[in-house]
């Protein structure tokens, strides 16, 4: 049934499908799509759900970690009562009631090197919900090695930062070219010591998940090159061209 439309999800989707920019053909790409969320924590739950309400056929999910109770006001799709247990398989036991139809895959497992190479073909999209700079650097240099659509948020305080960076394409810049690698940029991402509003993390995931989808159906306009940056204390939102650097490990 991947990328097929029935009577049932055709009703499913029918507030997608009557838009003139999504269609029967726009949601068959939905369903045929897969996306890889790195990071199950507050970007990655909006991301797996609205990607998963969406539509998407298969989702991949990768961490380690376990619910823990200080993660539930931002984190959407936990509960009180999934304290101590693993975040991926809990998300996929939610995804199962809220869409059937998606497949989802978990990695119980720290990214790396290693086990990134092994699955990250499996997946046309990558989505960036990781909460440190290591992670984030990873991703980035491996979707430009192999040429993927990457999705990257960061999130503190009252702040959220969208980069979406097209790697099929020639002459864009990376996050490295906005980052120089230093793990004095964790700071900027630990809501343990800088804290973090809960809706915040959600808005932010949640356009993670529509440039994911925009990209997929090649409408609209995207942030590819560019940042977007959210001050949702005082509404403020600037988009800001990111400039390659010469030197940049994307121009090797």
């Amino acid at each position: 049934m991947k990328g097929q439309l029935n009577k049932n999800l055709i009703e499913r989707f029918s507030r997608q499908i009557v838009l003139k920019d999504i269609g029967v053909l726009g949601q068959k790409k939905i369903l045929s799509s897969k996306v890889l969320i790195v990071g199950a924590g507050g970007l990655g739950c909006p991301v797996a759900e609205f990607l998963s309400r969406a539509g998407i056929g298969t989702v991949g999910i990768v961490d380690d970690d376990k619910v823990s109770l200080s993660n539930i006001h931002r984190q959407s799709l936990y509960q009180t009562s999934d304290v101590g247990k693993s975040k991926v398989k809990t998300i996929k036991d939610k995804i199962k009631f809220i869409n059937p139809n998606t497949k989802v895959k978990v990695y119980k497992f720290r990214l790396n090197n290693i086990n990134f190479k092994k699955i990250i073909n499996n997946y046309d999209y990558i989505v960036d919900g990781s909460d440190n700079f290591k992670t984030k650097f990873l991703l980035n240099d491996f979707c430009l090695k192999f040429k993927k659509f990457l999705v990257t948020g960061a999130i503190s305080k009252f702040d959220g930062h969208i980069f979406t960076f097209n790697f099929k394409e020639k002459k864009i810049p990376c996050l490295r070219c906005f980052f120089q690698e230093s793990e004095i940029y964790d700071d900027l991402l630990n809501c343990e010591t800088e804290g973090i509003l809960g809706t915040v993390a959600n808005i932010v995931g949640t356009i993670q998940a529509n440039e994911v989808l925009k990209k997929i159906l090649t409408i609209g306009k995207n942030l590819n090159g560019y940042i977007l940056i959210l001050d949702l204390l005082n509404l403020n939102f600037r988009k800001i061209k990111i400039n390659k650097r010469k030197n940049c490990f994307c121009n090797q």
